[in-house]
């Protein structure tokens, strides 16, 4: 009656037990599993925390690096005349075209010269006239003379011819000056232009009358070879620039609004004589031959001012400068392909390139791109300069970054 039972609760207590052992067995393979995948993925770390970092290199290279200061300004007509008459009369031919080039005494347009040319005529009469009355005024001044000589009349006399034929004189002079006017009222009745240079838009037409007070003129001439080029500095870069103007010309080169694109070459005219104090900024005029019309007034360009040329300075690519909590510095690949961290004091001229003043030598490895992934004393492999990022390999010595601006801080070295 009672055994039932008993063997009920021993098959349950034998089905519990058997639980429990499955699952200590259960966790004990898990731990088992989590250490051995724990062991494989440290044992995977080790060689990845080892792995070098690809980075592109470059050489300390010590070369003659050029000073730029750089700014910004227009292009102004060497000179801008407008043409206007200055005579009064009727405009009957225009020689010129629009836009054409015309050079320095070329004729652009025609006035009717006949009143002119009348002047002339009635001017050359009187001189004429006035000639001969002055030659009867002498012939008498010097029979008075003979006569006064032997008392046979007053020196009254004598004195009135002379001031007869004085005055004959000074009518012959201005008669002179009557027949310069009008050559010179022809002349101008010629107009022609004054400068070399390229017309603009005709402002009147044949067939009008056109007088010298006229404000606008018949046509504006503008010079554009040479050209001039107005640009702006910092009034800081005052003391360096006088400083080299002294020792004789400085160089400009003007380049469009890219800041790649070469137009013209020239050189420093002046400095403005007065400081933007609004600005706080200098404007300086450069003249450019302009022979192949690259340049335009009113264009905008960048102008870029060669200051100096620094001689035997270390050049590495300006990616390699890193700035930190302590200044500036690199990362210098030693021989043992480990890079260490070296501060440097180095200036940034227009281009690709620093130039470093102290904190490397000629020919050591800097790292030019690849940086973010580096912490001193990291292994590095160098890759190829046409690898992702590269471009900069195989030393400081490209020159044509520091050729085009734009690069840098635009403004040139900074010493």
């Amino acid at each position: 009656m009672y055994a039932q039972p008993i063997s009920w609760s021993l098959a349950i207590d034998f089905r519990i037990v058997r639980v429990k052992l499955l699952a200590a067995a259960g966790i004990v393979a898990l731990c088992a599993w989590s250490a051995c995948g724990s062991g494989k993925s440290t044992a995977a770390a080790e060689p990845r925390a080892a792995r070098p970092v690809p980075v592109l290199p470059a050489t300390v290279v010590r070369r003659d690096v050029p000073v730029y200061l750089e700014g910004i300004g227009n292009v102004v007509a060497y000179k801008t005349v407008t043409v206007r008459s200055l005579v009064d009369g009727r405009l009957v031919q225009v020689l010129f075209s629009e836009g054409q080039a015309v050079r320095k005494g070329e004729v652009l347009a025609q006035i009717d010269p006949r009143p002119f040319q009348v002047q002339l005529h009635q001017a050359e009469g009187a001189l004429a006239r006035d000639r001969a009355q002055l030659e009867n005024a002498n012939l008498v001044v010097k029979r008075d003379k003979e006569l006064v000589g032997k008392k046979l009349i007053a020196q009254q006399q004598l004195d009135s011819d002379q001031a007869i034929a004085g005055q004959t004189d000074g009518a012959v002079r201005i008669d002179q000056a009557a027949i310069e006017s009008a050559r010179l009222n022809l002349d101008y009745a010629r107009i022609t232009s004054p400068v070399d240079g390229v017309t603009g838009v005709r402002l009147v037409d044949p067939g009008n009358v056109v007088h010298a007070a006229d404000p606008g003129g018949i046509v504006v001439v503008t010079q554009l070879d040479p050209v001039a080029v107005i640009f702006n500095l910092p009034q800081d870069e005052l003391p360096r620039i006088s400083d080299q103007m002294a020792h004789g010309k400085l160089a400009v080169e003007v380049y469009g609004r890219d800041g790649a694109t070469a137009l013209g070459k020239g050189e420093l005219e002046l400095i403005d004589n007065q400081i933007n104090q609004a600005t706080s900024t200098l404007r300086l005029k450069a003249i450019v031959p302009n022979p192949e019309r690259h340049l335009w007034p009113n264009q905008f360009v960048k102008a870029r001012l060669l200051l100096t040329t620094r001689k035997g300075a270390l050049v590495v690519p300006a990616s390699t400068l890193q700035r930190g909590p302590d200044g500036t510095f690199v990362y210098v690949i030693g021989t043992d392909q480990t890079v260490t961290v070296r501060p440097v004091e180095a200036v940034s001229p227009a281009g690709d390139l620093a130039v470093v003043d102290k904190g490397l030598s000629e020919g050591e490895m800097v790292v030019a791109d690849g940086q973010n992934q580096l912490r001193p004393g990291s292994k590095v492999s160098v890759r190829e300069s046409g690898a992702q990022g590269g471009g900069r390999g195989g030393g400081a010595g490209k020159p044509s970054g520091a050729d085009k601006p734009g690069g840098g801080k635009g403004r040139g070295e900074k010493q």
